[in-house]
């Protein structure tokens, strides 16, 4: 698979996503597309790249992780791992849904199929 580019935000410079998570691809929480974030704190700690400000400031208010990711310009598994260190920072809030239900999506597929 070839590498993908990024456009740097502000630049003409290209930069392979993986630099931004310091070459990790995982999270370090489980995330789903649609995971709600928010921050806790207006300013970011010591330590942090401008990509983890960036998400940071989108954070002000809830966003899901896509969200995150397209307004950031970068790609969903970036959004990711750098929600994942905010988390782990303790500036952002990451919402966990309550999960769908399984027996209640069989009963609305059902009654669909039946009209």
């Amino acid at each position: 698979m070839p590498d993908v580019e990024v456009p740097v935000a502000g630049g003409s410079a290209f930069v392979r996503p993986y630099v931004f998570t310091g070459g990790r691809t995982r999270a370090s929480l489980e995330l789903s597309i649609e995971t709600l974030v928010s921050a806790d704190a207006q300013v970011a700690p010591a330590g942090l790249t401008g990509e983890h400000g960036a998400v940071l400031g989108l954070c002000r208010e809830p966003r899901a992780v896509a969200q995150l990711a397209a307004h950031a310009a970068v790609p969903l598994g970036v959004a990711m791992v750098l929600v994942g260190d905010l988390a782990a920072a303790g500036v952002v809030t990451v919402h966990r849904g309550a999960g769908a239900d399984l027996a209640l999506m069989r009963r609305v597929l059902g009654g669909l199929r039946r009209s």
